[in-house]
């Protein structure tokens, strides 16, 4: 089966990305299915973890076939320290300065679930956070431009550096990432508000959920903001963790039709999912690029 098309910098994607997430993590049933959408005409595939990642360098290897494209993902925390240590050690008094800054009350308990600290993060230890070059490094040392072109950077933490007003940390990260030979696209979780402000990022696209579960404030403003943002959109999770499933179809043509968004990250969970999600897409049109004659 064929799927539409779409262009990023000028390299050739699948307008349906795949992310494989089977109910067993068993590295055989990831594979499997990793063949399996491949084998139905599947190219583009999401890899979220090291071991997606290592299965897909062996499924380009025992293919062949080197237009499998691969999108990587680094979380945005894997680039930044304070006083030497990794963000993630502080994760409890970023999501008690982000409660007390940003995020507004009423949302406060459904994004933080989990009570944080107390303790906060002063101006002073903000502004001290720095962008870790050889740690990152490390991590981009994983991939290579040829088998994994694009990587997606940012996730929660991508969010809670604009919330934090260090923004300059994730530029500095593109940036490495450019220099390095790779295609960058900015992810984040609250649509309405990284995307203006994530918007002059050097990223050749930007990947957001587009659902009232994932956003930070209501769907029709995000909708209301994707419609009017002159850069590529990709939507995260379209079919809401399975609930839109029986319906993607309609929620396919809600995002590419009505939205005009450029690409979505679709999970598969398993192999009777895969024909049903070509199928959906199937009256979907490719996106080429305009040539002058």
């Amino acid at each position: 089966m064929r799927l539409p098309i779409a262009f990023l910098e000028n390299k050739k994607i699948q307008r349906i990305i795949f992310t494989i997430q089977p109910s067993s993590q068993g590295t055989q049933q990831l594979y499997e299915l990793m063949e399996k959408v491949y084998a139905t005409g599947g190219w583009c595939l999401h890899l979220p973890t090291s071991k997606h990642l290592k299965l897909f360098k062996a499924l380009r290897e025992n293919t062949g076939n080197k237009r499998l494209v691969g999108f990587g993902q680094i979380d945005a925390d894997l680039g930044v320290t304070l006083t030497g240590k990794p963000l993630c050690r502080f994760e409890s008094q970023v999501i008690s300065t982000m409660i007390r800054t940003t995020v507004p009350p009423h949302l406060a308990r459904k994004l933080f679930p989990v009570s944080p600290a107390e303790e906060v993060l002063t101006q002073k230890e903000i502004d001290r956070m720095t962008f870790d070059r050889s740690r990152f490094d490390q991590i981009l040392s994983s991939f290579h431009p040829e088998e994994t072109p694009f990587l997606i950077i940012g996730g929660k933490y991508g969010d809670w550096l604009w919330g934090l007003s260090r923004g300059d940390l994730l530029k500095e990260m593109f940036m490495e990432a450019r220099q390095k030979g790779f295609i960058p696209i900015f992810a984040g979780l609250w649509a309405t508000f990284v995307l203006p402000k994530a918007k002059h990022l050097d990223a050749s696209a930007y990947a957001v959920p587009i659902n009232q579960r994932r956003g930070l404030f209501h769907l029709p403003e995000a909708c209301e903001l994707i419609k009017k943002f002159d850069r590529p959109i990709i939507s995260l999770d379209p079919l809401a963790e399975r609930e839109l499933f029986r319906e993607s179809e309609q929620a396919f043509s809600f995002l590419f039709h009505q939205l005009k968004i450029d690409a979505a990250i679709v999970e598969v969970t398993s192999e009777k999912e895969i024909v049903p999600l070509f199928q959906a897409v199937k009256h979907i049109p490719s996106l080429i690029p305009f040539r002058k004659t």
